[in-house]
């Protein structure tokens, strides 16, 4: 099926559209675009840089897709923005590409929903299954893990990192790291437990979701340093794979620390 480019849109001769693209009214597509089979600009998107957009993805009026990353210290390098597959990415949502400084790439996975206004920084990674509420700011060097929900106004700060299945609520401002299942909220952000909602949403048994909360528990005990607990709660839960993404998640460390409760006798929700 060949693709579709209204006349009033402008695409560079060099740009790669796969089958079955659809461009709107007033489009700009650069010629480094590649654009996978049934992408869908819907209307006044601006697609640049060395971007490469997944199939099936649609975009919405005035994204702004791959202009250089807002980063004083980039000096023009060839740097890549990827998007994955079947992704929706609503009204004015801006995506940068990375720079020398972050590794040269930001790409984000599979099935993602960014709503309207939402930003993704240079050099962050977003996982699959990822939704982006509206006016989420995601600062460069930012890692998302999968089916990671971050609600509206929600700032993330750089070089944070958001474990698989965690939920951040909306106006929260993450300065740490929030672990895989993690609920945080508020801001300065804080710990507040386990996203139950989400696990239960998304299957996971009642005696997987019963053994993390008791895990948690102990993690966040009073007693004892953090990396102590850890090692009590590896000793304690050897053969629980989802306890041990948590644990290994704490090891890997990284720029930030770990988000912790304010109130570690609160009840997990």
């Amino acid at each position: 099926m060949s693709s579709s480019i209204h006349p009033m849109s402008v695409v560079d001769p060099a740009a790669r559209l796969g089958e079955g693209v659809k461009i709107g009214p007033f489009c700009t597509v650069g010629p480094d675009v590649v654009l996978g089979d049934g992408v869908e600009l819907v209307s006044h998107v601006a697609v640049a840089g060395r971007t490469t957009v997944g199939a099936r993805t649609s975009i919405y009026p005035f994204a702004s897709i791959g202009h250089p990353p807002q980063d004083v210290k980039y000096k023009g390098e060839p740097s890549t923005l990827t998007i994955g597959v079947d992704c929706k990415i609503r009204e004015g949502v801006t995506m940068n590409p990375g720079t020398e400084g972050g590794g040269m790439a930001t790409t984000v996975g599979d099935r993602c929903f960014f709503l309207a206004n939402s930003h993704v920084g240079h050099d962050s990674h977003i996982g699959n299954n990822v939704i982006f509420s509206n006016n989420v700011m995601c600062a460069g060097h930012v890692t998302v893990g999968n089916f990671v929900i971050v609600g509206g106004g929600t700032g993330l700060q750089q070089f944070i990192r958001v474990g698989d299945h965690a939920f951040i609520g909306g106006g929260a401002g993450v300065l740490n790291d929030v672990i895989p299942f993690g609920l945080v909220r508020d801001n300065p952000a804080h710990l507040a437990g386990l996203n139950l909602v989400g696990l239960r949403r998304r299957e996971f048994s009642r005696e997987q979701i019963h053994e993390l909360r008791r895990a948690y528990r102990l993690l966040f005990a009073d007693e004892g340093t953090l990396s102590e607990r850890v090692e009590d709660v590896a000793s304690e839960f050897s053969s629980h794979p989802l306890i041990h993404e948590i644990l290994d998640f704490i090891r890997d460390g990284g720029e930030r620390a770990i988000c912790i409760p304010r109130d570690v006798n609160a009840p997990d929700r």
